[in-house]
C-alpha cells in the first residue's frame, strides 16, 4: 500500500523539488502540495494523508502553529517538519505542538525518503544533529531539583502552554495578559525550576508528568 503525503512549503522552488522527489518513489502517493497556510489548513484535513512534510517558516503563520491547529483535526497523520531550524526551542516547540520527526533540509533525498518510510512505521525520525539535541536537554535537567507543584498556578499555566508549542505573544492573548507580563513569568519560571531555556523547561516539565 502507497503512503499518502502532503506538503507544506511555501518556497516554490524548494516544494517543486519536494514533490518531484516523493513522486519518483513508487510507493509513495502525492496527494497535495500547499504553499499558502490558509489553503493547508482549509484542505489537508480533507486530504488525509498519512505524512505531512511541514516547514516551518511559512508566510502568515508558523508550521508549529498548524501542526497545533491540524493534529486534533488529522489524529492519524504524521506530521514531519523539515526545515532549516536546529536550534532547541523550535524542536521542542514543534514535537510539543504534535510533529513526530523533525527533518533538517540538507538531508539528502535518500534520508528524505527513510524519514517518511521510518515515520508512516510509527517511528520518530530525527536529523542526528536534532536527535543529539534532544537527547542533551533532557539530560540536562535533573529531576529531583525543585519541581514543577512548586510553581504559581498562573506559571504552571504559562508552563503549560510552552509546553503545548505556544508563543509567546500567544500565550499573552490565551490568558489576557501582556507580553512583559509573560517574559516575567518565564523568568520566574526558570529561576524556580533552576533551567535556562525554554526547551529545558520543557523537558523537566515532561519528565515531572510521567
Amino acid at each position: 500500500m502507497s503512503i499518502r503525503l502532503s506538503i507544506v512549503e511555501d518556497d516554490e522552488p524548494t516544494r517543486r523539488i519536494l514533490a518531484d522527489v516523493v513522486r519518483s518513489a513508487p510507493d509513495l502517493e502525492l496527494l497535495s502540495d500547499y504553499g499558502e497556510t490558509s489553503h493547508a489548513i482549509e484542505f489537508l484535513p480533507r486530504d488525509k494523508p498519512d505524512v505531512v512534510l511541514m516547514d516551518i517558516n511559512l508566510r502568515g503563520s508558523t508550521g508549529v502553529e498548524l501542526v497545533r491547529h491540524l493534529k486534533p483535526l488529522m489524529p492519524g497523520a504524521q506530521f514531519l517538519m523539515f526545515t532549516v531550524y536546529e536550534d532547541s526551542d523550535h524542536i521542542f516547540a514543534a514535537l510539543a505542538a504534535g510533529a513526530t520527526g523533525y527533518l533538517l533540509k540538507d538531508a539528502s533525498r535518500e534520508d528524505l525518503l527513510a524519514a517518511i518510510h521510518q515515520i508512516a512505521s510509527g517511528g520518530s525520525p530525527m536529523s542526528s544533529s536534532i536527535a543529539r539535541r534532544v537527547v542533551s536537554s533532557f539530560a540536562e535537567v535533573p529531576k529531583p531539583a525543585p519541581g514543577v507543584d512548586e510553581l504559581s498556578p498562573r506559571e504552571q499555566s504559562v508552563l503549560s502552554l510552552l509546553t503545548k508549542g505556544y508563543l509567546y505573544k500567544e500565550i499573552a492573548e490565551q490568558l489576557g495578559i501582556s507580553g512583559p507580563t509573560v517574559n516575567t513569568y518565564i523568568r520566574r519560571i526558570y529561576e524556580k525550576l533552576q533551567v535556562h531555556s525554554r526547551s529545558q523547561a520543557i523537558a523537566k516539565y515532561l519528565k515531572q508528568s510521567v
